[in-house]
């Protein structure tokens, strides 16, 4: 999956957080949503300019950030 096709970061939208594209919805948001609890579709219902593929971008963006970060280990 190519995130880049759902998800920008523009500084004059949402302060340059990541967004989906054509939307003011944050990636940010989608992912406390999916910590919460809950699932696609109620999450869809929520935002309705969503769709799946948005989430599983979302998640791909998360992996790609975890991936690229360097960690201190934990004791």
């Amino acid at each position: 999956m190519n995130v880049r096709d759902y998800i920008s970061a523009d500084p004059e939208i949402c302060h340059g957080k990541p967004c989906f594209k054509g939307t003011r919805v944050m990636v940010s948001i989608i992912l406390e949503l999916l910590e919460a609890g809950e699932d696609d579709k109620e999450i869809l219902e929520g935002y309705p300019q969503l769709t799946s593929q948005h989430i599983k971008a979302a998640l791909h963006y998360a992996a790609d950030v975890v991936d690229s970060e360097k960690f201190a280990p934990t004791h």
